[in-house]
């Protein structure tokens, strides 16, 4: 090798969006705190948390609506932190569809086109394409106030992807949808994402189930800071933080001792665990679909019934073990027990997940105050940034 010859390396293909220890402020308050992560080329990554966990700011920082106080946001390997929004070359969907009124389907989802001076001829074939491939082929002509909230969400999604961009950016896309029209989206979207493999997708949003339905990974966040990221599963079964595993499915964390050798003390029962824990405090965690009403589940609890709810297919229990409150869901129950029964609850030692306590998370969490600012975007930011 001559001499300032570089020893060659393999190349790797630029990650689609990439956080580099970006914060934002407003003032005094901190509503991103060095966020670090990477959503690789073609991936769905679900921003989840609560209002005021940083999330929607995050996604304002890739589109280019608030600057960093410190930090980078680089797009396919370019950094873009100081360019436009509408030299970003992203798409955007939010929550209150921000279409023009006085625009038809047409000319709404031709808008963002426009705005980036795409070639005229070009334009007629783009717009009907974004509609087919959203289902909106044959409403071109129409107002917006004559769709219904779900068709109004599939023209602002056919406007983001008519601009074929590299990057989509969902913000709470289906919050203001029913139940119903909620899961023919999150189906819809899902279909999108199979038909465009390689778009990279930034879906925000305080909804477990549409996370875990549509996400390759989740980003789970907590007052300002990213607390942990793992592909949906893992962070179900196998969450490293007691929030995770509220926030994402819901759980029992109940107070325990670890004895070593995967087992813990909770209620005066030696309970067993998937893995090993420290001796000492830890937080035993079970989810309650995994939780039975008697049968021989290896690890036992017994407690006093406080309420049976009916859920429809299932039954909700609510039991005071030791004074702390365990939640089972079994399947319907013809003859639940009454309040104040002696009840018999089993888990398996491979669904039970034995925690540290408090919050150490992959990212140490910090407290910031609630002042994340999504801020309304106007029709013309929304199709043209």
């Amino acid at each position: 090798m001559m001499d300032g010859e570089t020893v060659p390396t393999a190349r790797t293909e630029p990650a689609g969006i990439r956080f580099e220890e970006v914060s934002v402020a407003y003032g005094a308050s901190t509503v991103l705190d060095r966020f670090d992560l990477e959503v690789r080329r073609g991936e769905v990554m679900a921003l989840l948390g609560p209002s005021g966990s940083g999330k929607t700011t995050a996604l304002r920082a890739v589109a280019g609506f608030v600057r960093p106080s410190r930090g980078r946001v680089h797009l396919a390997g370019r950094d873009v932190t100081g360019l436009a929004p509408h030299l970003r070359g992203v798409g955007m969907v939010v929550q209150s569809y921000a279409l023009f009124p006085h625009m038809r389907v047409e000319q709404n989802v031709a808008f963002g086109l426009k705005a980036r001076k795409a070639p005229r001829r070009e334009i007629p074939g783009r717009v009907a394409e974004a509609l087919e491939m959203t289902g909106m082929g044959g409403y071109a002509g129409r107002y917006p106030r004559e769709l219904s909230g779900g068709q109004q969400q599939r023209v602002a999604l056919a406007r983001a992807l008519a601009i074929r961009p590299d990057v989509l950016l969902l913000d709470e896309p289906l919050s203001a949808l029913d139940a119903q029209l909620r899961s023919g989206m999150l189906a819809e979207l899902a279909r999108l994402h199979r038909e465009l493999p390689d778009v990279t997708m930034l879906y925000v949003t305080h909804d477990q189930v549409e996370a875990l339905t549509l996400a390759d990974r989740i980003a789970v966040l907590k007052d300002a800071r990213l607390v942990d990221c793992g592909a949906p599963a893992e962070l179900y079964r196998s969450p490293r933080t007691e929030f995770t595993a509220s926030f994402v499915g819901g759980a029992n964390l109940l107070p325990a001792r670890g004895a070593g050798d995967g087992g813990a003390l909770f209620g005066g029962a030696r309970l067993r665990a998937a893995e090993d824990a420290p001796e000492g405090p830890v937080t035993l965690c079970v989810r309650p679909h995994l939780v039975a009403l008697g049968g021989a589940g290896g690890n036992e609890l017994r407690g006093s019934l406080l309420t049976a709810q009916w859920r429809g297919s299932v039954h909700r229990l609510f039991v005071d073990v030791g004074g702390h409150e365990v939640r089972a869901d079994v399947a319907e129950l013809r003859d639940p027990p009454r309040p104040g029964e002696e009840v018999r609850l089993t888990f398996s030692p491979e669904d039970t997940v034995l925690l540290p306590p408090g919050e150490p998370g992959a990212v140490a969490p910090r407290p910031a105050e609630d002042a994340e600012k999504s801020g309304a975007r106007t029709p013309a930011e929304v199709a043209g940034g």
